[in-house]
């Protein structure tokens, strides 16, 4: 990373749209030594499987730390991190506070705010899951409105923003950098 900048670059999109791979590309022509920061829960063995081929996309470049909630405790000064991803953090968020939106929401923007305190490149990722089918539960309502309103957050914060549509990044706001 050049200098001490402190940019966030957020990047969304749906299932399969190819927001890591995006991520990781931009993060190596950033730095030669970036970080992942994988926020997913090993919940099964398929999310386990996820996991490992997700791993063995990078290369020894990579360091690469596991974090399911506490993002902003992650020493990232100097860095350019990949986060990976939003939906997955929130996800622990939710869980553990019981789905209670607002203590999540403060919980999130609390994480978010001392993370965007650091001197780093954080390359954030997110999924817009609030573009497709209407939840049929409660509980899947509860949890797009948290979706949907953690990634305006960080949105708003951001100095660039992408949205990836079937492998092509569309910039939908970007500052100068």
């Amino acid at each position: 990373m050049e200098g001490n900048k402190k940019n966030v670059i957020f990047i969304t999109g749906g299932a399969r749209s190819g927001k890591s791979r995006h991520a990781q590309e931009l993060a190596l022509q950033l730095s030669t030594s970036p970080v992942y920061v994988a926020t997913a829960r090993q919940w099964d063995g398929d999310f386990q499987d996820r996991i490992r081929r997700h791993r063995q996309e990078r290369d020894g470049r990579w360091s690469s730390i596991e974090e399911e909630k506490q993002i902003s405790r992650l020493d990232l000064q100097g860095k350019v991190a990949v986060i990976d991803c939003v939906t997955l953090w929130i996800t622990n968020f939710f869980i553990d506070l019981k789905n209670d939106i607002d203590a999540c929401l403060d919980a999130c923007k609390k994480e978010i705010d001392e993370l965007c305190r650091q001197e780093a490149v954080l390359i954030i990722i997110s999924n817009e899951i609030g573009m497709g089918v209407h939840a049929e539960t409660e509980i899947g309502r509860k949890f797009t409105d948290l979706q949907g309103w953690i990634n305006q957050y960080i949105a708003a914060k951001a100095d660039k923003v992408l949205l990836m549509v079937s492998g092509i990044p569309l910039t939908v706001k970007s500052k100068d950098l």
